[in-house]
């Protein structure tokens, strides 16, 4: 009946954020509900929809603020997923995904796991030169959207950054594919359309780079983002392929934000999450519980001097 912490058994905010976001899913943890238990002590051991089953039990069942991932983590460690480093939460979570999706044994559930999260896109190439063309359809788990444009120029809202990463790219000079209709490397216009939105989406604004003496760095600037989101009307006609009933369910309720600070080789993670049952927000920072407002979360959106 209360929202509860996970202890930190050793840098793993990161990984605990993320365990949050996933248990406070009511339609993620439906499914968990209805795996199929392992036989044998050493398989529930290695299995991490059932470890995370338990760890879902223990925390509603306990009296206590927070309950320690221990054994979860141990689970993962059999699948390199190490503790006492940082992660980057966006290749944790397909870490994560990939692991469940892999050990859930009911083909149903697997399909219901699908619908929860991925994302179906069509990429288009078109030949500037002769105008044939090729479509192929691909699946993501993640919409990872760039913060700066080409020229490095700051994306200024969620909004920009969904626009310019549905925005065709012209393929010139080095850039050039081969056509096969014109026998030679031509110009070609890439560009990305929906097809398909899940009933939970994730987007990861992609605020690590690379400098060109290879370090990696952290993009810190303020970057707005919306309570409620219509892809209808972010995107234009052109960047989606589906049909009116598809793009009727394109309208999104903020659900979570898996927030970082500090720098790209050191930090802490923590999540705000919005509680589907009581629609209160609650910030879960490892071990510590507590309810916030809108205003807090808000406090996610970047630059340096923000903490949270």
């Amino acid at each position: 009946t209360e929202a509860i912490g996970l202890y930190n058994v050793g840098q793993s905010c990161c990984l605990n954020s993320l365990l949050q976001v996933f248990l406070m899913n009511i339609r993620f943890t439906g499914i968990l509900r209805r795996i199929t238990v392992p036989p044998h002590a050493a398989q529930k051991r290695r299995n991490v929809p059932y470890q995370m089953l338990l760890l879902l039990e223990q925390m509603q069942c306990g009296k206590q603020k927070a309950v320690s991932p221990t054994d979860l983590a141990c689970c993962l460690s059999v699948y390199r997923v190490k503790l006492f480093v940082q992660h980057d939460a966006a290749q944790l979570f397909l870490t994560l995904w990939n692991l469940i999706k892999r050990q859930m044994k009911k083909p149903q559930l697997v399909e219901e796991l699908n619908d929860l999260y991925t994302i179906c896109v069509q990429e288009h190439l078109a030949c500037q030169k002769c105008s044939s063309e090729s479509k192929r359809n691909s699946s993501m788990l993640t919409l990872p959207l760039p913060v700066l444009d080409s020229s490095s120029h700051v994306l200024k809202t969620l909004e920009d950054c969904l626009q310019y990463f549905f925005h065709p790219e012209e393929l010139t000079d080095h850039n050039m594919c081969f056509c096969e209709q014109c026998g030679r490397k031509t110009p070609f216009l890439q560009s990305m359309k929906l097809v398909h939105l899940p009933q939970t989406l994730t987007i990861h604004l992609k605020r690590f780079c690379f400098e060109k003496s290879a370090d990696i760095h952290k993009l810190s600037h303020y970057l707005p983002f919306p309570q409620d989101l219509d892809f209808n009307a972010v995107l234009t006609e052109n960047q989606c392929q589906a049909d009116d009933n598809e793009k009727a369910a394109w309208k999104y309720e903020l659900f979570a934000v898996v927030a970082h600070s500090g720098s790209a080789s050191c930090g802490h993670y923590c999540a705000y999450i919005r509680s589907l049952t009581e629609c209160k927000w609650y910030c879960f920072n490892d071990s510590e519980v507590c309810q916030v407002s809108w205003d807090d979360v808000k406090c996610t959106y970047g630059h340096s001097n923000l903490h949270w």
